[in-house]
């Protein structure tokens, strides 16, 4: 019943690929060309923190900047679902990651700006 559900998590070792997957069940309400969504992550005794962003038709993304050049967002809203393919991963890589939902916003890393969760899915790196 979750509006959005994440999956593919699991252990990997340093270097490794993994991707993410988080199907949506519903969207959040408003201006279909202005809603966001979006990967978060906590780690162990840290804040959640951003990950990357996707507009509604995927022309637009943001990534935060310990990812930017290893991680990749995109959706197939056909599919409803949106995805986080994951390269060069590292220790600090180890988080569990959440799917988020947002309207307009004009700081889409702003955890704040947005208002549906998934429930998340733990990615394990190992040195």
């Amino acid at each position: 019943q979750a509006p959005l559900v994440e999956s593919g998590g699991g252990s990997v070792q340093v270097g490794g690929p993994l991707r993410l997957s988080c199907t949506i069940s519903r969207d959040f309400p408003g201006t279909a060309k202005r809603y966001r969504m979006a990967w978060f992550r906590q780690g162990p005794g840290t804040e959640r923190s951003f990950v990357a962003s996707i507009n509604w038709n995927g022309r637009s993304t943001e990534y935060g900047d310990s990812v930017k050049d290893r991680f990749t967002i995109s959706r197939d809203n056909a599919k409803k679902a949106i995805y986080l393919q994951m390269s060069s991963l590292e220790p600090e890589d180890t988080a569990v990651y959440y799917c988020a939902s947002g309207g307009y916003s004009e700081s889409p890393g702003d955890a704040n700006e947005y208002d549906v969760w998934g429930q998340g899915t733990q990615v394990t790196v190992s040195p």
